[in-house]
């Protein structure tokens, strides 16, 4: 299957902008909420609304397309390396949605032979999307992004998992003492979105493919690394400890992490 570029970047955002009125419309009914794998794994009727929404608009305009969401988990082996695949997190941040009708996103990834083609990261109460992927740059709504400062561990904001943090994972706790102080989302999306515009100097956390397809292609292309916490590359259809950040702010996080092993 071909990547129509142009295609994508036309009706993607229209979609995206249809979800977000679906949401909002939902502020004043009963949501339907359910739990995954813990009390903290929510998953509501409208993640699934909007899911099947995107699906359905995936296969009508790109059919042969191979899709991955966080609630339709294909096996990897499934995966056809040459086909079009499109990597979807309906709502990012599902607690944060519940309770503070704030800091969720809507996440597409599209890949083909394993490298990005595009990513759209939607703050939906924000209205603002990121979207973009290496032949184009990064852009916010309409305007074009520049790559955000390469600042140092000391230097910036550092956005970690809460589990991870709790738990001192990676020495973490003293990294994070070594930052200038540590934000905690309850979004990937937003964490990214942060990581993006340089208010965070990275993010670290455990992330699935549908947490971080969108994020990985819209980093590297603005020059932000995307490894594991040892440096190693990070495969997207893979459930992995994940750290995004600048290239200076890598290199002590990863030093002050393998001091503590």
């Amino acid at each position: 299957m071909i990547f129509q570029a142009d295609k994508i970047d036309l009706l993607v955002p229209k979609w995206l902008m249809t979800a977000r009125k679906m949401i909002l419309e939902s502020f004043s009914q009963k949501i339907e909420i359910e739990t995954k794998t813990s009390r903290n794994d929510l998953v509501t009727e409208l993640d699934r609304k909007i899911e099947q929404f995107l699906v359905g608009k995936i296969q009508k305009y790109f059919p042969g397309s191979q899709i991955v969401s966080e609630e339709t988990r294909p096996s990897i082996n499934e995966i056809e390396e040459e086909s079009l695949l499109w990597v979807i997190d309906p709502i990012d941040g599902t607690m944060n949605f519940v309770k503070q009708k704030s800091d969720f996103a809507i996440m597409i990834g599209i890949f083909q032979a394993k490298k990005g083609q595009r990513g759209f990261i939607y703050d939906v109460m924000a209205n603002q999307l990121y979207h973009g992927g290496p032949d184009k740059g990064v852009y916010c709504n309409c305007q074009k992004m520049i790559s955000p400062p390469d600042l140092h561990l000391a230097d910036g904001l550092l956005g970690v998992g809460g589990v991870m943090l709790i738990n001192n994972k990676y020495n973490l706790q003293k990294i994070a003492l070594a930052s200038h102080g540590i934000r905690i989302y309850g979004s990937a999306g937003i964490e990214i979105i942060h990581v993006l515009n340089g208010q965070l100097i990275g993010y670290l956390s455990h992330l699935h493919s549908w947490d971080l397809a969108a994020g990985k292609i819209l980093a590297e292309t603005l020059g932000l690394t995307v490894k594991t916490i040892d440096g190693q590359e990070v495969n997207v259809l893979s459930s992995i400890d994940v750290l995004v950040a600048s290239k200076n702010a890598q290199k002590d996080i990863i030093m002050m992490a393998q001091s503590h092993c």
